[in-house]
């Protein structure tokens, strides 16, 4: 049984590799993560599709400015594992994602990505001809979704990161962390070569 959910931490390793494998390694290079590079999802807006403990679709909203000083989310990336394609899986996704922005308040919409795929969910570049993304990008490419009547009336300019940044780690941590794991290794290896 599949089920769309809030993202757990545990989610992380099949997250990322479910978006290595959809997008590959140009998914670094894209104007989009420059929005979300250092930075956590928007509160409550990041979410999983499983199918029992498996990882098999992924959305994240991303708090971003949207040149005028005005706060909007920004959808992506959006993936569904290759094997669960065409089941209505990505759409169930955007809409549970659209869902819960409106539910928790927020205004507008954003993202990049293709038209004949995302008009669909009420997206379009029809307000968004003044916005810049940080890098290359296909501006027909470039669409907003209201969640309030007239949020992007007026948008215009660069569309800049707004959103909580991801704690950077304690260096002295992680040597310890990496220290215990190969002591564990370690006594895994001896115990098992006994």
């Amino acid at each position: 049984m599949i089920q769309i959910r809030h993202e757990r931490f545990a989610d992380f390793d099949a997250r990322e590799a479910l978006l290595d494998a959809a997008f590959g390694e140009t998914r670094y290079r894209k104007s989009s993560e420059r929005l979300r590079e250092d930075r956590l999802p928007a509160e409550g807006l990041a979410f999983i599709a499983a199918e029992g403990r498996r990882v098999i679709g992924t959305a994240r909203l991303w708090d971003v400015s949207i040149g005028n000083g005005k706060r909007a989310l920004l959808l992506g990336p959006v993936a569904v594992a290759d094997d669960c394609r065409s089941k209505g899986l990505g759409g169930a996704l955007v809409r549970r994602a659209i869902q819960m922005a409106r539910k928790l308040g927020h205004d507008a919409i954003v993202l990049v990505g293709d038209p004949e795929y995302y008009e669909r969910f009420g997206f379009s570049g029809e307000k968004t001809g003044a916005l810049w993304m940080p890098g290359p990008f296909e501006r027909r490419r470039l669409l907003g979704r209201e969640l309030t009547a007239g949020a992007l009336n007026g948008a215009r300019g660069m569309i800049a990161p707004a959103g909580r940044m991801a704690p950077t780690p304690d260096l002295h941590d992680l040597v310890a962390q990496d220290a215990r794991a190969h002591r564990l290794r370690g006594g895994a290896i001896r115990r098992r070569a006994a």
